[in-house]
């Protein structure tokens, strides 16, 4: 069993920088899924309740997220902008409680890619200056 590089290796007290980010995109996707589910099945739903399954794509990075996996801090940049462009378009086009849901749906996702984002530049620069190649 190989030793974890430093970009992936976590102290066991997490940096404020760390602890901060990771709630907010823990709290954000976690968001993500009780809004989709009460958007499509109680609050302003759209259908029979099918397009409810859209959350269950958002399991897989929440697993990741909470076990700290820089990877999954990594790819969750780029699979959050459905969800974006889904709260945009929907912004535009729903009237009443599902346009203010969609405003809810973007401002989670942006949470998410912010604190994606300085997680890994702050982690991977942490492991850059441990090298000594700042």
């Amino acid at each position: 069993m190989s030793s974890p590089t430093p970009a992936t290796a976590l102290p066991a007290s997490l940096p404020p920088v760390v602890a901060w980010t990771r709630a907010i995109a823990v709290g954000s996707i976690a968001g993500l899924i009780a809004l989709g589910l009460g958007w499509e099945l109680w609050l302003a739903p759209t259908g029979s309740g099918w397009l409810a399954l859209k959350v269950v794509p958002l399991f897989i990075p929440l697993a990741g997220l909470l076990r700290n996996r820089l990877y999954t801090y990594r790819w969750v940049t780029l699979f959050v902008w459905p969800y974006f462009i889904e709260g945009v378009v929907r912004a535009v086009s729903d009237r009443g409680p599902g346009a203010t849901l969609a405003l809810v749906e973007i401002a989670l996702t942006l949470a998410l890619f912010g604190a994606c984002v300085v997680h890994v530049r702050w982690r991977l620069g942490q492991a850059a200056a441990a090298r000594g190649t700042a």
